[in-house]
């Protein structure tokens, strides 16, 4: 099937859901993210009123591509998970140990709807512990609808394409926020970079699906690399703290007992 094809089905059975297409040249759909689970899901969406336009590809990432997409007069972002060729190997590394998602059938289509919930459920922890995060409004099946983090229909730019001059301020702020997502939320971001951190009016945290409450098995060791990830970046701009420090400062454990 071509390019062409593939996104003109696209735009055809969107505008059948009643969804405005917003900068169609711009909508680009890779064919495996156009399935029948996906395009159910945005019905259910639509019919709800949740999704009234979709306009150009904001990311494309391993497991999801991420769309601008409007309701009513709200900026939206919504990230669609993609079945066919999602990595659930991996996933299962994150979801397995998570006692929210016990008895989960590991079958590929269970667990990219389980990884989609956890990211929601993720995300209002964090949302609602006064982190700086993406406001969650919905997901369904693959789907996950959120407050879109940008201007003017342009999402704000990751920390690695930046050059703040207040490095050291933004370091301090990644560590706060470290400590307040363990502290205040319960959970480890367990992939945290320069990759999901945008900059903006103020600095967002993006990517929550892989985060894992403090009893998962392997939360601390989860712990440690977020940390190790966040000097990496900075240590070539400011003054980083010691590791076991910080780690002793997020979780209260002894420096000594971290492993």
């Amino acid at each position: 099937m071509s390019g062409n094809s593939i996104e003109d089905g696209f735009d055809r059975k969107i505008a059948e859901m009643g969804i405005r297409i917003k900068d169609g040249n711009q909508l680009k759909v890779r064919d495996d993210v156009l399935d029948e689970i996906t395009l159910l899901s945005l019905h259910r969406l639509a019919h709800k009123k949740w999704i009234t336009a979709i306009g150009g590809s904001i990311s494309t990432g391993k497991e999801a591509n991420v769309f601008f997409a409007e309701r009513e007069s709200q900026d939206l972002a919504i990230k669609i998970y993609r079945i066919r060729t999602a990595n659930f190997n991996a996933m299962s590394e994150y979801i397995v140990g998570d006692r929210r998602f016990s008895g989960i059938r590991k079958t590929r289509k269970d667990i990219v709807f389980a990884w989609t919930r956890k990211e929601f459920s993720n995300l209002t922890r964090a949302y609602e512990a006064g982190l700086p995060v993406p406001k969650p409004l919905v997901w369904d099946r693959n789907i996950l609808v959120m407050e879109f983090l940008g201007c003017d229909e342009r999402p704000f730019p990751q920390l690695r394409s930046v050059h703040p001059e207040n490095a050291e301020e933004i370091y301090h702020g990644v560590l706060a926020f470290i400590r307040d997502l363990y502290q205040k939320a319960g959970l480890v971001h367990a992939d945290l970079s320069e990759y999901n951190i945008l900059m903006g009016d103020r600095m967002y945290v993006i990517d929550m699906g892989q985060a894992v409450t403090p009893d998962h098995p392997r939360a601390l060791h989860f712990l440690v690399r977020d940390i190790g990830n966040v000097n990496r970046f900075f240590s070539q701009k400011c003054q980083v703290r010691e590791e076991r420090e910080i780690f002793t400062e997020v979780t209260g454990i002894p420096q000594k007992a971290k492993t």
